[in-house]
């Protein structure tokens, strides 16, 4: 071994050594934060104290003595604040969640009844509400995967394989519509309704009975708070009771929807996976298969040899390569870590990309 060679791996092992003592660390002053921000929530003091910050920055980062490092030293140290800023706000303000709508939209009422003390926060779109947790300014996401009327929610799935998010679970929430206008209106008056066009294909039969014209809209409580500022007695909205409500809406008529037992899903989506326990007996797992004669059928096979219940497969365009497509798949049945490494190992053989994209307990309702 040259000297070279005995310093690289004397270099890794005190690396690996010191990574220790800052993981170490790292919990204590995360424990502190929690007392920092508990005086704070009581004395109402902001969590942002810019001087403080200035100063600890400038007196600590004279702790290092190189100068050529010094300045590496100053990030670190205002992302390490950064991080417990982060852990102060979800101590005092609660658990941020993003969704996609307004006030009153059937993922806002998700969120509150998955997240009860949870600060729901508005998006424009999926794609913001998923962004927004992959950039660090929320720490889940509640977004709806799929519709038992409509179907799935294409544009969330494609977030899904495409982002870096974790499925921690699964919820399933009954969607009522309801028809609502201004204080002046009623049924006879009303000539074109708005809404979103899951929620117009779930009332189709009863729009058609009326007579109105349709007109979509990004999502139903964004509809609400668009017939609520027309102050139009010829429009009105399909949406839920609460955003109805939230905008002063007069409910015109209950439950419009053909089906009463349509239902969507909601998968919230977070960093991180939580931790394995032996309750988590559902598992999602994206792939594309290689371009050869029977492929998918080997891949779906190896699930059942491994002992695992194939409880939907789904396929969207991949969109890097035409005709190409990835797979949805939902899986039942508890994935130790042994298994986990073995099952994925054994679809690789046949895959060209594989992610276990969500491991989570039963699926319930909200």
């Amino acid at each position: 071994m040259t000297d070279y060679d005995k310093k690289f791996q004397e270099a890794r092992k005190a690396i690996s050594d010191i990574d220790k003592e800052i993981a170490v660390l790292f919990e204590k002053r995360m424990e502190a934060a929690v007392h920092v921000a508990e005086y704070k929530k009581v004395n109402g003091v902001p969590i942002e104290d810019i001087v403080r910050e200035n100063h600890l920055i400038e007196t600590n980062s004279m702790l290092v003595k190189n100068d050529e490092i010094r300045s590496y030293y100053v990030n670190f140290l205002k992302n390490t604040m950064k991080l417990s800023k982060d852990y102060q706000h979800k101590i005092i303000d609660g658990t941020r969640v993003a969704f996609s709508g307004v006030k009153g939209a059937f993922a806002e009422i998700a969120v509150k009844r998955i997240f009860p003390d949870a600060v729901a926060v508005p998006y424009s779109d999926f794609k913001s509400a998923y962004k927004a947790v992959e950039n660090g300014e929320c720490e889940v996401a509640v977004l709806p995967i799929e519709n038992s009327y409509e179907g799935d929610v294409a544009r969330v799935m494609d977030l899904t394989y495409f982002g870096s998010l974790f499925i921690n679970g699964v919820y399933d929430m009954a969607v009522e519509q309801h028809l609502f206008s201004t204080q002046d209106s009623d049924s006879k008056t009303i000539k074109k309704v708005i809404s979103h066009p899951q929620a117009l294909g779930q009332c189709a039969e009863f729009i058609e009975e009326k007579g109105y014209l349709k007109e979509e809209a990004v999502n139903t409580a964004v509809a609400a708070e668009l017939v609520s500022k027309s102050n139009d007695s010829s429009l009105g909205v399909i949406c839920s009771l609460e955003a109805g409500n939230e905008y002063g809406l007069k409910l015109i008529d209950r439950k419009i929807n053909k089906n009463s037992t349509n239902t969507t899903r909601f998968a919230v989506f977070s960093r991180i996976p939580r931790d394995n326990t032996p309750d988590q007996n559902n598992f999602i797992v994206l792939f594309t298969v290689r371009d050869e004669a029977g492929s998918l059928g080997k891949a779906i096979s190896v699930f059942g040899e491994c002992g695992y219940n194939l409880k939907a497969l789904k396929s969207r365009p991949s969109k890097d390569v035409i005709w190409n497509y990835y797979f949805f798949l939902e899986g039942e049945g508890h994935l130790t870590e042994e298994a986990e490494k073995s099952m994925l190992e054994k679809l690789s053989e046949v895959c060209t990309n594989v992610r276990l994209v969500g491991r989570y307990s039963k699926e319930q309702s909200i």
